[in-house]
């Protein structure tokens, strides 16, 4: 034999057993449901012979008794049991007393919420080890009070049933209103007290239900809920919703102002030409000439230059600030800058010449009072130019309304300032600009070199130059005559930028205001967004002012609008005299080249969107505006048409705007509204 079998010591405990086994000794295995039925029925054998029967220690119930606390054995039978009574009680947990063979015992019963009697799984075990004559549903429930915690969790009202526990607060109660209702439904109904959309009623009407509240006495004796509502009530009622705007308008007569002002006359001019004809470098030289930009300035720009090896880009820097700009040695944006002189305030536009930039150059074109067309006169680089940009630019300008052209023949110098290479270009470029509608009245020629500075400021030193006698570029420039302006019409601002000035400054834009007035303080109204601003500042000519009118580069501050609703090309105007937005339009044209119903870009400005011509009208004829042919098949370049154009999206067009169509990248004709 093992000897761990010889030196076994008996446990001081029973030894505990898996579910359906028993802690009673020798191979035999008897379940604890066994021994409870057992022990059932000897304790009914006793009541029959009048004998109390003495339970084992080791029992199931001996240790249920063990711990639920009770150690006395040999208690009686407690009252009001009956033989063979089985009740099932409510799915709550209750603290009632139970005997079982005259012990009193108290233990929980879990009870089921089906008020049938729950089925009793127990482990299976042998049929020989269960006694046949024993019920299981034969005995009587057995059930505890609750815990602690279950009368903490479940509900406050469970510590009713224990006296002894009055202080017993319920979690559910001190964490929830919906749970408290379950204590005191009459103080913590949430739909007691008015709702917040009464109280919020009640704050904007709170005058009026004062005064028809005068002489009837209330029955309700207002309670601290009340209290707090009416206080609440009343700092709503002070609360004041300011719909108004946040700077508030002098209201100004701006034609007054601006008569009373006697400013300079203002102009603005568009550089044009082709690519590489020398139009920054001109105007820089000019801006310096005139001390707008100072020495060391220039230096700094051409030392920068000289570092890529394009040292003669030092003058053009001044206009040309972008990155790219420099590196690639052209002009992609328009590039603004102001001078004044004794008589005129200018603003130079210095437009892109390379053709994929034509767009930006179209926008500089709508903002320009009259052109500065530059030229270079070194050979080939002519007659290039003008099978280009040169031709384009110059057809363009004429298009959007430009009536005064200043042609500038640049680095003449490098032809030794051939006085027979100039005429040559005076008169090809006389004769072009006339068929393009130009008056000869209003086209000048200067000769001049924009890199050494001759005839721009200052006349030419160079005794190869003597043989010019006629006015310089400034003072070709001064001879400008005012334009009218639009003042009496309603407000027109064509959107050309958008940009963050800061926190005072949340949004802004810029443009030309192209009729009307506006000041501080004014409701406009963006189309075609439709969205509505407020003007909280302006600046005329990067000067704060407190008014703008037609002809003059403004930036307008607004408020109470999002960037979402802006977008260049949009057009801001008063509420009161909105532009409409139109997805059809008939215009007259003028063709540059073979016009026939095509898919076009409308250029307007910065307005850019796509279309297509859908009806040719009618041929007309360029005097008399006759109809000459009508429904054409075809409009050849160098004819003026009348043709309808569909939209793919609405844009703020009124007559008489000016539009460029253009198509395939190039430009196929300029139109006028109807």
């Amino acid at each position: 034999m093992h000897r761990r079998a010889e030196i076994t010591i008996e446990p001081l405990y029973p030894r505990g057993r898996l579910l359906g086994g028993s802690s009673t000794g020798g191979s035999q295995k008897v379940s604890k449901l066994a021994a409870l039925a057992a022990a059932r029925k000897k304790k009914d054998n006793a009541e029959a012979t009048g004998a109390t029967p003495k339970l084992q220690s080791t029992t199931s119930v001996a240790l249920l008794d063990k711990l639920s606390g009770n150690r006395k054995p040999n208690e009686s039978i407690a009252k009001g049991y009956k033989e063979g009574e089985h009740r099932f009680k409510s799915p709550t947990l209750t603290g009632e007393v139970h005997t079982l063979g005259g012990q009193t015992r108290k233990y929980p019963t879990r009870k089921r919420k089906d008020p049938s009697p729950p089925p009793i799984n127990h482990a299976p075990v042998e049929p020989d080890q269960v006694p046949m004559d024993v019920e299981p549903h034969s005995l009587a429930p057995i059930v505890e009070s609750p815990s602690l915690f279950a009368r903490t969790m479940l509900d406050s009202s469970m510590s009713s049933q224990d006296p002894s526990r009055k202080d017993l607060v319920s979690f559910a109660a001190f964490f929830s209103p919906l749970y408290a209702s379950a204590v005191n439904p009459a103080e913590s109904n949430p739909f007691a007290g008015p709702s917040p959309d009464d109280i919020v009623a009640n704050a904007q009407n709170s005058k009026g239900v004062k005064q028809s509240s005068k002489g009837h006495k209330s029955s309700v004796k207002p309670n601290t809920t009340d209290k707090a509502i009416n206080v609440l009530t009343d700092g709503v009622s002070k609360v004041a919703v300011d719909d108004t705007s946040r700077t508030k308008s002098k209201n100004l007569d701006v034609l007054a102002e601006f008569k009373k002002a006697r400013k300079k006359n203002a102009a603005n001019f568009v550089v044009i030409g082709h690519v590489d004809a020398g139009k920054s470098t001109l105007m820089g030289r000019l801006l310096y000439d005139l001390k707008v930009v100072d020495q060391r300035t220039i230096d700094k720009y051409r030392k920068e230059a000289e570092t890529i090896g394009k040292s003669s880009f030092a003058l053009a820097w001044v206009l040309d600030q972008g990155t790219e700009e420099r590196s690639r040695g052209v002009t992609i944006d328009i590039a603004m800058n102001k001078f004044e002189t004794d008589k005129t305030s200018f603003t130079i536009l210095d437009a892109p010449g390379h053709r994929d930039f034509i767009p930006n150059m179209i926008a500089g074109a709508s903002q320009a009072d009259f052109a500065v067309l530059v030229i270079d006169a070194s050979t080939g680089s002519f007659e290039s130019g003008l099978k280009g940009q040169t031709k384009e630019h110059a057809l363009l300008v004429r298009s959007m309304g430009v009536q005064r052209i200043v042609v500038v023949i640049n680095k003449l110098d490098t032809v030794q300032w051939s006085k027979d290479r100039f005429e040559e270009i005076e008169q090809q470029v006389s004769a072009f600009l006339t068929v393009a509608g130009f008056q000869p009245k209003n086209i000048s020629f200067i000769p001049c070199s924009g890199l050494t500075g001759d005839n721009i400021v200052r006349r030419a030193t160079d005794p190869q130059a003597s043989w010019y006698t006629g006015p310089i570029l400034i003072e070709q420039l001064e001879t400008s005559e005012p334009v009218s302006r639009a003042l009496e019409k309603p407000l027109r601002l064509t959107i050309g930028d958008i940009f963050r000035g800061g926190v005072q400054k949340p949004l802004s834009i810029s443009g030309r205001v192209e009729a009307g007035s506006v000041q501080i303080g004014d409701k406009v109204l963006t189309v075609p967004s439709g969205e509505t601003a407020y003007v909280k500042g302006i600046d005329v000519d990067q000067e704060p002012s407190d008014w703008a009118v037609a002809g003059q580069n403004a930036v307008l501050h607004l408020t109470d609008i999002d960037s979402i609703h802006l977008k260049s090309g949009d057009v801001i105007c008063p509420p009161s005299a909105p532009i409409n937005s139109i997805t059809t339009f008939t215009t007259k044209i003028l063709a540059f080249e073979h016009i026939t119903p095509m898919h076009v870009d409308v250029h307007r400005g910065r307005l850019h969107a796509p279309g297509r011509i859908t009806q040719l009208v009618a041929v007309l004829d360029k005097g008399s505006g006759a109809i000459v042919k009508k429904k054409p098949r075809l409009v050849q370049p160098g004819s003026v048409a009348r043709v309808v154009v569909e939209m793919e999206v609405a844009v703020p067009l009124e007559a008489p705007g000016r539009v460029v169509l253009r198509a395939g990248g190039e430009t196929v004709a300029a139109g006028l509204l109807e």
